[in-house]
């Protein structure tokens, strides 16, 4: 009998060592496992990358979780009170397991027979969040407990708060307490209420089931709750349970932490992707600061939308119109048949990117038509063909011949002979006359003045576009480019020929505030300061009695130049047209070119939603007024024939006229074609010695002209 104790006591004393062992092995396991968990992953709070506008200010945040993180040390007191009495009472006591809990938990697991109560604290919490550890079993409860024991051993209890509370979920799409605070009560996290904390406590456990965007009732009960144990922990007095449970819940009706997707956040997205690792945008948490001006951003969006809806509401208007575009049609991507627009707005002075809208409704299409879309120019281009003329020394007023074009006058081109688009000819015109009104025939004689090689070299200095055809047919803009980049070309009229890069990136910060990317646009001088100037004085008439005279009436008080653009089958409108401070370009079409309407021009289609854009731009951000000349001003009297100053003879053929030229333009030789005596007497010697004396004569005799009424 008492060999057979004896051996009894000894299988139980094997059955012990043998249960330890394995319990040692099954602990050395699990904190092997354990260490495969980098802990600076626990501070490593995956945020939405937040984008800032112009003045600094929240814009959007890219797409991610929906997160913004709490800074350092400010936990609302409510907050943290309500949390320790609902999920970790001991939180203090323990050393990231809490025995105690544990075995609350596994006696009413065992009463039910399953997992019913996890008994987890707040630490192992932040462990289950922090990395995936595997389903609801044992072997995760397991895991999870060693995972917080090295937890508590890195970091401070006042930091497992603060990460806990910027990680766990509040429903509705919400992640943090920051992002919860400002989503369903429009505050800061700082700014709870006793009521408000506990009932985004009480949301921890079950945030879908009790959000109190769709489960008042239920969020109501959980924070009741939650405010009874803070009373019977005594965290708070009986009467401010009471008083917090009376509290009415008056939710944000404003969801502030919606990212907004439209062609602008796209476009920063594309840009991003450019200057920061993938790694780090998927990462989040990074600054994006922007050259966006929101409030010129909602109207450019506006003025689009509106004034195209407007068109498909004319009488007679047979394209499809947006209003019928189906949420099938959304959901399968079908390509938007209805009329689009695209414009851009550009600051002359940096090249940044104030208001970008690549379509009517991002929802319906994801193609940026600012960007992404190449249509022909059509007269947009003509102004930098009379500035490659102005550069060879045309002048604004030389005499160019508006009549049809003659078989074999353009060489390249023998049997190419388009006419101006009120198939009219005018004989002999002001070379003005022909870029204000867009003549046609006129274009292609200054181009052809101007040599294709000319023309082609300041169109691509000024990143017009990145090929143009070396054919006649460029003078009238028979080729493609993108929006982009023909709004920061025309830029370059408003200040002194430079021409900026447009960009909608000026900074961006990583989430520990150190800057990985620093704007620093590059420009270029694409033409001279004294003809990018004359180019902006004759745009300014184009704005006053050519093309787009109508800019007026459609509202215009700004002081502008502008060109306006149409193609072949009125396939196309544009315009596009500046102030001193800002360029803005707008197109109208559709995604699949073909007739708008008839007679669709530029005026009539792109004209009214620029107009709008350019009057809702603050005048203090973008003041405006007459273009400043580069340089001193000189008033000559010229001849239209040779370019030359004009002498008596020019004047008697009445070919001479009258201009303010910037001084490095001013002609120092006499007219060579009229014969005749000089202008205002002949003071003897070269035209070089004595172009200053006369010049001041000029002055002298034309000022007292004015003042004599002679």
């Amino acid at each position: 009998m008492k060999r057979k104790l004896r051996i009894s006591a000894q299988l139980l004393v094997g059955f012990f060592l043998f249960g330890t062992i394995c319990l040692l092995l099954l602990g050395v396991f699990y904190f092997a496992w354990s260490l495969t968990f980098d802990l600076k992953d626990v501070g490593k709070i995956p945020e939405r990358s937040s984008v800032y506008d112009m003045d600094g200010k929240m814009y959007s945040r890219l797409q991610g979780e929906n997160r913004i993180l709490i800074e350092p040390g400010k936990i609302p007191p409510w907050f943290k009170l309500a949390l320790l009495a609902r999920e970790d009472s001991r939180f203090y006591q323990h050393h990231g397991i809490d025995p105690l809990g544990i075995a609350r938990a596994f006696s009413r697991d065992i009463i039910h027979l399953r997992i019913r109560e996890g008994g987890s604290t707040i630490t192992q919490q932040l462990a289950r969040n922090s990395f995936r550890l595997g389903g609801r079993n044992l072997s995760r409860k397991i895991l999870e407990a060693f995972v917080a024991l090295r937890i508590e051993a890195s970091y401070s209890k006042e930091q497992i708060l603060e990460f806990y509370a910027n990680r766990i979920y509040f429903g509705s799409g919400v992640y943090g307490l920051e992002t919860a605070s400002q989503t369903y009560f429009g505050k800061l996290s700082a700014d709870l209420t006793l009521s408000e904390a506990a009932l985004l406590v009480g949301l921890i456990r079950s945030p879908n089931r009790y959000s109190p965007q769709t489960n008042m009732q239920g969020a109501i009960a959980q924070r009741d709750d939650v405010l009874n144990r803070m009373a019977e922990l005594k965290l708070i007095s009986p009467s401010q349970a009471i008083g917090a449970e009376k509290a009415p819940v008056h939710l944000s009706k404003r969801r502030n932490t919606t990212p907004q997707e439209n062609y602008a956040m796209d476009a920063i997205y594309r840009e991003l992707q450019g200057l920061a690792s993938q790694d780090a945008i998927d990462s989040g948490g990074l600054r994006i600061y922007t050259s966006l001006d929101p409030e010129l951003q909602r109207a450019a969006e506006a003025a689009t939308n509106n004034l195209l809806t407007q068109i498909e509401n004319k009488p007679g208007y047979r394209h499809p119109k947006k209003s019928v575009f189906t949420e099938q049609s959304r959901a399968a991507e079908e390509q938007t048949p209805y009329l689009q627009g695209a414009v851009i707005a550009l600051d002359n002075r940096t090249g940044a990117i104030r208001a970008l809208v690549g379509g009517r409704d991002y929802r319906d299409s994801k193609y940026n038509r600012a960007l992404q879309a190449y249509r022909q120019v059509g007269s947009t281009f003509k102004p930098f063909v009379y500035a490659a003329a102005f550069g060879r020394g045309m002048m604004p007023g030389t005499g160019v011949d508006d009549s049809a074009l003659r078989p074999g006058e353009i060489p390249a081109a023998p049997n190419w002979h388009p006419d101006n688009s009120d198939r009219q000819n005018h004989g002999i015109l002001p070379a003005r006359n022909g870029l204000i009104f867009s003549r046609n025939t006129m274009t292609i004689r200054v181009g052809e003045l101007a040599t294709m090689d000319r023309v082609i070299s300041i169109g691509q200095s000024a990143g017009f576009a990145r090929m143009i055809p070396r054919v006649p047919a460029s003078y009238l803009g028979a080729f493609e480019s993108d929006l982009k980049d023909v709004t920061a070309a025309y830029s370059a009229f408003a200040v002194q020929g430079q021409r900026k890069e447009p960009y909608l990136i000026e900074r961006v910060d990583d989430m520990d505030g150190k800057i990985i990317y620093q704007a620093h646009p590059g420009h270029k001088q694409a033409m001279s300061p004294a003809v990018a100037w004359m180019i902006a004085q004759i745009a300014r008439g184009i704005i006053e009695h050519g093309t787009a005279a109508s800019a007026k009436s459609l509202g215009l008080t700004r002081y502008a130049g502008g060109k306006t653009g149409t193609t072949d089958g009125y396939k196309d409108a544009w315009f596009v047209g500046f102030t001193n401070a800002l360029t803005c370009g707008v197109w109208v079409g559709f995604d699949q070119p073909q007739t708008i309407e008839a007679r669709g021009y530029g005026a009539t289609l792109a004209l009214p939603i620029w107009v709008q854009v350019m009057e809702k731009a603050s005048r203090q951000k973008y003041p405006d007024g007459p273009f400043p000349a580069p340089e001193p001003l000189v008033h000559v009297r010229l001849c239209s024939v040779s370019n030359r100053l004009a002498t008596d003879a020019c004047a008697a053929a009445g070919d001479s006229y009258d201009i303010m030229l910037p001084q490095s333009l001013v002609p120092t030789q006499y007219c060579p074609v009229h014969e005749g005596g000089r202008q205002l007497g002949d003071f003897g010697g070269s035209p070089e010695q004595h172009s200053q004396s006369e010049s001041f004569t000029g002055h002298l005799l034309q000022s007292l002209r004015h003042l004599f009424g002679g």
